[in-house]
Parts: structure tokens; C-alpha cells; sequence
């Protein structure tokens, strides 16, 4: 077992949340080894190769205190952006004390309801907009749930597994539809009619989906691409949509927000908000795995080849 140094704490995980979205790019080599692991996070430091550890979801208790650690911490339940591990050093600052009366099993989705407000974020809605959602994974659904909290015209949501869709109208879609709907059947003008969307966020992992956002948005609409491909290639037909229509497509993700808003809400503000969403929405109702991590190669292997009976799967530490 590792010692704390100076300024550190000696973590016991308690859950970790997997994410089906960016864990499977790297479980199955969609990514090019040699890019960086990530740019923020210090427990991901350096470049992509195998084998490495990733994960970043982590809820775990205190149990040792380094030199100039605060002895309050000891004890301690915490969020730590952190691989998937049942024991791991951190540093102080790296802790995110969980507040008062939250239970673990909501605080593991703090990761994704930072970036489905982030999404939010850039893609500005109007009170009245009608807002079109592709894909209802997990950060599909938050994204959901946190625009259900605004004053919109409509809220439709796409996705292809019936699951995702019943959990979709639970967390707050007007309406959930598989994406092979016709085009006919949702500008109908109960949904969003010959003016189409305002505002489409695409969510679904799916490098071809653009194509149905841009076919989805109206007149000088905007599309809020969130999707991470990895490096799979993406066809997409930059035609008549995009170009009369004056479509606006806007990167994003969660490590940085827009220039705009960076003034004000630095790091630690959206995550005080992003709990206080997580007490709103108990996001812990789109857990559908538990698994001991001593399994935790069968529960990548369900993600990847049963994913439509799965929405979050955690791993538990006894």
C-alpha cells in the first residue's frame, strides 16, 4: 500500500463509475496510442499506450493522512477524479467532499453532469427554443435532465434502444423516438414543425449522426457537437442544410467552456453546480449495473457486447 507524502491522503474507493462512451474508444482501439491521456486531470497524466489505467468517476473514503493533511479529512467521503482502483493516493486539492446527505451512488455521476451542463453551456437555449437530443446514453440523459429544467417549446430525444428512451421521458423528454423515424413524422407541427429545431445536440457517439442533426435544424440553428469519435471517420454531406441554412456547428466538452463564460465560472464554481443538479435530478436512477471490481473484465465485456440492456454501470469495492 502506497504512504501519503506531504500534502497527500490514502483513498479507499468505495464506487467508480464506468463510462460506456469514452472507456470503450479506448477497450477498443479507437484511439491513436501516443495522444495525451488528458490535459487537466492529474491522475491521467502522460500519453495513451497500452497497458495503462483510466477511469475518472471515483467516490471513496479517507483512510491516511501525509504530512501538513488536515486531520479532519480523515474519514472523509470524497470524489476524486481518479481511475478505476481500490486504493490511490491524492492530493488534497484534488478532493471533492461530497455534500451533506448525498448519497454515494449519485455523487459517482459528477464527471457527467459537469459536461451535461457544460453542453449546456455552449449551446445557449431560449425560453421557447425547441431542442432536439441525439443520443440517450448516460450523458445523453443528464444533458436531458438539465434542459428539461428550462423553459422550452419542445424536447424531443433520439435514440435507438427502447431502454434509454422509457429512462429519456422519465428524466424530463417531451417525446423520445427511434432515429429511424421519418422526417415527415417529427415536423409535424405538434413536434417541431416546418421550421424544424432551434437548437440539436448531438450526444450519440455515432460519427454519422451529424448528418441527421443538420437535417433536423432550422434556418441559422445551432448544433452542439459533443460526440467524441476517436479515430473513426465521420461521412458527413455538407450540402444544402448547412450551407442556405447558415447552420452553426459548436465544438464542445468539458475540460474547457467558452471564452465568454471562462471569466466567471472557473473550474470550481461549475462544480458546485453540477452537485447542486445532482441533487435535483438523482442521477443514481440510471444505474442499471453493479459490479464487484474484482470482475470488472465482465463488466467491460457486457458494455461492449450487451450495451442496449445497460445504462450505467458502476463498479463496488467490498
Amino acid at each position: 500500500m502506497p504512504v501519503p507524502q506531504a500534502g497527500q491522503v490514502l483513498m479507499r474507493t468505495k464506487m467508480s463509475a464506468i463510462s460506456a462512451g469514452t472507456e470503450m474508444l479506448f477497450y477498443r482501439n479507437h484511439l491513436d496510442e501516443g495522444i495525451q491521456l488528458d490535459a487537466v486531470l492529474g491522475a491521467l497524466k502522460g500519453t495513451f499506450g497500452y497497458p495503462f489505467k483510466y477511469g475518472y468517476s471515483t467516490v471513496g473514503e479517507v483512510i491516511g493522512l501525509g504530512p501538513e493533511a488536515p486531520e479532519s479529512l480523515m474519514g472523509m467521503t470524497a470524489f476524486c477524479f481518479h481511475p478505476h482502483e481500490s486504493h490511490f493516493l491524492a492530493a488534497v486539492n484534488e478532493l471533492y467532499p461530497l455534500p451533506e446527505g448525498m448519497a454515494v451512488e449519485d455523487a459517482v455521476f459528477l464527471p457527467a453532469m459537469e459536461t451535461a451542463l457544460s453542453f449546456a453551456m455552449d449551446g445557449r437555449p431560449l425560453a421557447g427554443e425547441k431542442v432536439v437530443i441525439i443520443g440517450q446514453g448516460v450523458i445523453g440523459l443528464l444533458t436531458t435532465a438539465v434542459l428539461a429544467r428550462f423553459p422550452l417549446g419542445q424536447l424531443i430525444t433520439l435514440d435507438k434502444i427502447e431502454l434509454r428512451r422509457d429512462l429519456s421521458l422519465k428524466v424530463g423528454a417531451l417525446n423520445s423516438f427511434d432515429p429511424s423515424i421519418s422526417l415527415d413524422e417529427l415536423f409535424q407541427p405538434s413536434l417541431l414543425g416546418k421550421g424544424k429545431a432551434d437548437l440539436v445536440f448531438e450526444v450519440s457517439g455515432n460519427p454519422d449522426a451529424l448528418g441527421l442533426a443538420m437535417s433536423l435544424t432550422g434556418y441559422e440553428g445551432r448544433i452542439v457537437l459533443g460526440s467524441w469519435y476517436g479515430n473513426r471517420p465521420s461521412t458527413t454531406y455538407y450540402g444544402r442544410e448547412f450551407h442556405r441554412d447558415r447552420l452553426q456547428i459548436i465544438g464542445s466538452q468539458v475540460s474547457t467552456i467558452g471564452s465568454h463564460l471562462c471569466g466567471r465560472w472557473g473550474k470550481e464554481r461549475r462544480i458546485e453546480f453540477a452537485w447542486k443538479l445532482i441533487s435535483m435530478i438523482k442521477p443514481s436512477i440510471l444505474i442499471t449495473h453493479r459490479v464487484d471490481f474484482e470482475n470488472a473484465p465482465s463488466a467491460y465485456k457486457m458494455i461492449d457486447q450487451e450495451g442496449e440492456d445497460i445504462c450505467q454501470m458502476v463498479l463496488i469495492y467490498d
